[in-house]
C-alpha cells in the first residue's frame, strides 16, 4: 500500500492535478460570501422584526393621514 506524502509523489498524476487546479474557486468564494451574508441579513429581520413592524405601520399611518 503506498503513503500519501505532502510532496505528490506517491499520488497519481490526475490526482495531483486537480488538487492543483483552482479554476472556479473565486466562484465557491463568492458563493459562500453570499450565503454568509443571506444568513446575516435574515438573523437580522428576526432579531429586529418588532421594530421594522412599528416603522413600516408608522410608514402607512403617516401616508394615511396626507
Amino acid at each position: 500500500m503506498q503513503r500519501l506524502s505532502t510532496s505528490g509523489a506517491a499520488m497519481p498524476r490526475g490526482v495531483r492535478e486537480l488538487l492543483r487546479e483552482e479554476h472556479g474557486q473565486g466562484t465557491t468564494e463568492y458563493a459562500i460570501l453570499v450565503g454568509v451574508l443571506v444568513v446575516i441579513a435574515i438573523l437580522a429581520i428576526i432579531a429586529f422584526r418588532g421594530k421594522v413592524q412599528e416603522l413600516w405601520t408608522a410608514i402607512v399611518n403617516g401616508m394615511n393621514a396626507l
